[in-house]
Parts: C-alpha cells; structure tokens; sequence
C-alpha cells in the first residue's frame, strides 16, 4: 500500500498527518556538513549521484519523515538549456551569461547535465521503503527565468519584472522555453522513480494579479497538463510563495493536486477559501522551528487543527534553516504524529 503522503496527495485525510520538510537534506545535518566537508561545493554533490542520493536518505534515516524530497537544485533546469551556473561562498549562485544582455537564442543546451539527477532518483529509489514517497520537483518558469535574467537572486525581481513589462514576447519565448525544459526534467525524474514532484515558485509573490496569472498560473498550468497526460497517477504540488489571496485563482488555473502554503497563509483562512478537499501542504514559520519552546508546539497544533477537514501535509512555510536545532525537529515531529485528529 502507497505510504501516507501518497495517499493523502491524492484526496485521502488521515490521522496521523504525514511529515515532511523543505530543504530537509542540508545543513543543519552534521551528516550532511561532513559529507560536504569531504566532497566539496555544493554543485559538485548535486551532480554526484552516489553522494546526492546519500544526502537525500539522511534525513530519512535520522528522523523517518514520510517524504524523500530529491536533493537538487532549481537551477540544473538553466544549467541544462546552457547558462554557466556557479555557486560563490557567502553570495550565492550566479548563471552567465544574463538574459537582461544575451539573447535566449545564444543558448546552446546541455541535456546531458540533467543525467545524474535521473540517476539520483533512482539510488533513492532503489534504497527507499515502499511506506514513504520520493518527491522530485523543480523550480517553475517565473521563478527559474528570475534568476536566468538577472543572473542571481534579488529581492524584488526588478530586472526580470522590468523585462517582462518592457518586451513581452522575449520574455514569453523565455518562458516557454523554461517550461518545455522542465516537462522533460520532471517526466525524467518520474521516469527514474519519482511518485509525486512539487514545483517551487520561491518569488511568486512579486508579481502583480494579471502578471501572476501570466506568467505564474499560465505556464505552471502547461507544465501539469502535460505531466497529467503523460502520468495520470502522479501527483504534483505546487507552491507558489508569497501568492497571498491568488493561491485561490492558482488552485483554480492550475490543476494541481495539492497547494504549498508559506507561512504568511492563516490556515483558518485557508482551510475556508481553498476547494473542499484539496489537499494542503504547510505552513510552519522556519524560524518558529529554529526558535522552538512552547510556542512551536502551540502554532504546529493550530496549523493541524486548522486543517482537520482536508487532507493535510504537515510541512514548512519554506526552508528549514541552517541553524535549526536538531532536538527541535524531533520535538516537532513529535507533535504531529501525537496529533489525534
């Protein structure tokens, strides 16, 4: 029998909730820092497909969260259509050459580096229980071609925002390309094992209501529609971060299976506005979880409560931070599989 986050991706609400966390292979793991320590940056243990599949089961191993969540990046998708990606110590990764100066179509593609991720998902899967899920994903169109315009992360997207406004059809044709690219890459990593894949928009919230529904819903919709045909029993999540009030216009426009909410989402408000029965991922502060104390337990229990009439993924409102103590990982886990519904 599929494990629990399977089966409550598709439609089923259970007691106890399943857990997992974003960013739940990393470096609040001494594992993962040593790991690290021995193999190098981080780019090279993506592509390590010995060492990523290690890195993505630690968590498993540690805490037994009912999701693997693949360890990757966002970036290989610009990485495979030929941008340069490097990630510099304390500032972050760059992609070269900027779209903001290069034309789309200087681009030259490297299928070939999407290979050990492939190879990845199956170490992971050849080696993970058939009670828990491995996820895949990737970053979705807006978010991916953000950092493909502008190089690098910024707070605002003003570069990418400003291109989008100024040429609509360059920027569209980047668009496009980023979501054929990213069906191929997600078909892939379900091909190799993958039972579900969520698609992240970490900057979903700079946009605006008719951008959001251009170039966030439309492209997001194409993505799922194409993994709908070509998987009809795979689930997607999508998580578009900062959406606010358009998570209910997103849930519409997109076909999604289940719908990530960060923490800035009131679950009370949530549990009323979204479809009945679509199932919920979140939504716990990352800083809650690093601060702890009673706190932590109180917000985990209102967030459960919130949503006992769907089902419900227990998870993060984004990334579990770096510094995060381990003993409160374990005490959060602790709440929610003593969560009696």
């Amino acid at each position: 029998m599929p494990g629990l986050l399977l089966r409550t991706m598709t439609g089923e609400n259970l007691c106890p909730r399943p857990i997992w966390l974003m960013r739940q292979a990393g470096r609040y793991l001494p594992e993962y820092r040593a790991l690290r320590a021995q193999k190098g940056g981080f780019l090279p243990l993506v592509y390590d497909a010995e060492a990523a599949a290690d890195i993505t089961l630690q968590p498993i191993r540690r805490f037994g969260f009912d999701g693997a969540i693949l360890f990757s990046d966002i970036l290989i998708v610009p990485h495979a259509m030929g941008q340069e990606l490097e990630f510099l110590a304390g500032e972050g990764p760059r992609l070269s050459p900027r779209l903001v100066d290069s034309a789309l179509g200087a681009l030259h593609r490297v299928p070939e580096r999407l290979t050990p991720i492939y190879e990845t998902v199956r170490r992971v899967r050849a080696s993970l229980g058939s009670s828990r899920t491995l996820l895949g994903f990737a970053g979705s169109p807006w978010t991916v071609a953000t950092y493909m315009v502008a190089g690098e992360g910024s707070r605002d997207q003003a570069e990418t925002r400003a291109m989008a406004y100024r040429d609509p059809p360059a920027f569209q044709a980047i668009i496009d390309a980023i979501t054929a690219v990213t069906i191929e890459y997600l078909n892939g990593q379900i091909l190799a094992g993958a039972e579900a894949v969520q698609l992240f928009d970490s900057w979903a919230g700079s946009l605006a209501p008719a951008e959001f529904e251009r170039w966030v819903i439309a492209p997001n919709a194409a993505i799922i529609a194409a993994l709908h045909q070509r998987h009809p029993d795979v689930p997607v999540i999508g998580f578009p971060k900062g959406a606010g009030e358009k998570l209910v216009a997103y849930a519409a426009g997109t076909g999604i299976d289940a719908l990530g909410l960060d923490e800035t989402i009131d679950p009370l408000w949530a549990a009323k506005a979204l479809p009945a029965g679509l199932p919920v991922q979140g939504n716990l502060d990352p800083l809650l979880l690093l601060a702890g104390g009673a706190e932590l337990e109180a917000r985990t229990l209102r967030i459960l409560e919130a949503f006992a009439g769907r089902p419900h993924i227990f998870n993060l409102g984004h990334g579990i931070g770096q510094f995060t103590p381990i003993e409160h990982v374990e005490h959060l886990l602790g709440v929610v599989r003593g969560w009696k519904g």
